[in-house]
């Protein structure tokens, strides 16, 4: 990881979408102009990020982010982008939520303007945790904040899925309803399913994610509880923050509507992932920072719902990783960057993990925090 070359995340050519952003924006705002157009170090390989400026004959100067869908002829990471899906999301949120959501302005839906659907936001400034090199890494802000600094993000990060869960009526989100029968936990586990199949499409089969189908099927709560609007990618590298206090929340593309500990669990195996890979390259990381244990408990004392079967939803978010690493991999493979190795697991960067947590052995292994 410390050598590696960064995967591409973009096959469009910046000078050309400036171009074309200029003219469509001159559609719905008469005489403006796009400026300083810049694609971001950070932007994922997922929806691409456009952060410009609104250059207009009336001031102020307004400062956007633009996002938008895949390009489909990319080898994408998801097989769709539902980018009105993600603007209702955020009018919903920003209506029946105190979170700090960024203002949406406008959302075009026909792929024309710039080759793909996109929406266009209101840019909040601020700084986000490194996922490149991550922020359990020494060297950025959040590794050299104090114990308390760091106490504070992570209270107020665990309050936006507090917030969340308990502001937005399940009915007003179910539009983000997943297709199929059963309850929601089951419909979104399917989707999983139906996700791995699209990604294993004509090459090798993962014995891993497969094995940690199985062992969510022996696991699977008894009582799965109300479900609730979930963030989807719950994640503090998601947040840009003024100093340690959040001020914005972003990429809501894997919104759902689901138990509330599908978003814990994501929040406590991202950081673990990060932190796992941080120990395995001989640093120390951050071991008390969004401990398991904390987490549930924080969350417990915001909401009054104690978070139940995470054994499960650890599980469950690490096999969804798994997915992704796996199409990312493959992605690699089809632009040339990596070879498929003889055991495809070994693509899954956090194999030796999620291997340990179908075994049952890795929250009890030695030296693990909870």
């Amino acid at each position: 990881m410390a050598t590696a070359p960064r995967p591409r995340t973009s096959t469009r050519d910046p000078q050309e979408l400036t171009h074309r952003l200029t003219a469509w924006l001159a559609t719905r705002l008469p005489g403006a102009k796009a400026v300083n157009v810049t694609v971001p170090e950070s932007n994922g390989m997922s929806s691409e990020t456009l952060l410009f400026d609104i250059e207009h004959p009336e001031p102020p100067l307004h400062a956007c982010a633009l996002r938008l869908a895949a390009d489909p002829a990319a080898y994408t990471v998801f097989p769709a982008y539902d980018m009105p899906r993600q603007y209702r999301t955020m009018r919903l949120v920003a209506e029946r939520t105190d979170l700090p959501v960024p203002r949406v302005l406008w959302l075009e839906e026909d792929p024309g303007p710039l080759g793909a659907p996109f929406f266009v936001m209101a840019r909040i400034e601020g700084r986000v945790p490194p996922d490149v090199m991550p922020y359990t890494y020494e060297g950025n802000w959040l590794h050299a904040a104090s114990d308390e600094e760091r106490g504070h993000l992570e209270a107020a990060s665990i309050g936006l899925l507090a917030r969340l869960h308990d502001q937005v009526a399940a009915k007003e989100a179910d539009f983000l309803a997943l297709p199929g029968d059963g309850s929601p936990l089951r419909r979104h586990v399917n989707a999983q399913r139906a996700y791995y199949e699209w990604v294993i499409d004509g090459l090798s089969r993962s014995p891993l994610i497969e094995s940690a189908f199985d062992r969510l099927d022996h696991l699977w709560p008894g009582a799965e509880g109300e479900p609730v609007l979930n963030w989807g990618d719950a994640r503090i590298g998601n947040v840009i923050y003024d100093g340690f206090e959040p001020a914005a929340v972003l990429d809501w593309e894997m919104a759902a509507v689901a138990p509330r500990e599908v978003d814990l669990g994501w929040t406590v195996y991202l950081h673990r992932f990060f932190q796992d890979l941080t120990v395995g390259f001989g640093q120390r990381g951050l071991p008390d920072f969004l401990g398991r244990d904390r987490v549930e408990r924080r969350y417990a004392e915001l909401t009054g719902h104690t978070p139940r079967d995470m054994d499960f939803y650890t599980l469950y978010a690490a096999l969804r990783h798994a997915i992704v690493m796996l199409r990312v991999a493959y992605r690699q493979v089809y632009f040339g960057e990596a070879a498929v190795p003889p055991d495809p697991d070994t693509l899954i960067l956090h194999h030796g993990s999620l291997r340990a947590m179908v075994q049952g052995s890795y929250w009890e292994g030695p030296g693990v925090r909870r």
